[in-house]
């Protein structure tokens, strides 16, 4: 093999994977509305804990918009705090 061959396989990502897109930008993106808990409820994990960005593949202004929304969610008991 070639020294260029083997820089190549080394940049390659592992396993393939690709970075995610935010699934709240873009052209028909959903909105992030207090009011739809069926949405917020999947950006909460079972014990009720709003899930890091880094898993969701939120972007960071719109991890704050969907945080903002569960806690006034939340606060207007339409989503719980917890789940025991």
């Amino acid at each position: 093999m070639t020294q260029l061959a083997i820089k190549r396989e080394a940049v390659r990502r592992p396993f393939g994977r690709r970075r995610k897109s935010c699934p709240f930008s873009g052209p028909n993106a959903q909105t992030i509305d207090y009011k739809d808990t069926k949405l917020l409820a999947r950006y909460t994990s079972e014990r009720g804990k709003i899930v890091p960005s880094r898993i969701s593949a939120v972007s960071a202004k719109k991890q704050r918009e969907l945080a903002v929304a569960i806690k006034r969610s939340r606060f207007l008991a339409l989503m719980p705090y917890v789940t025991s």
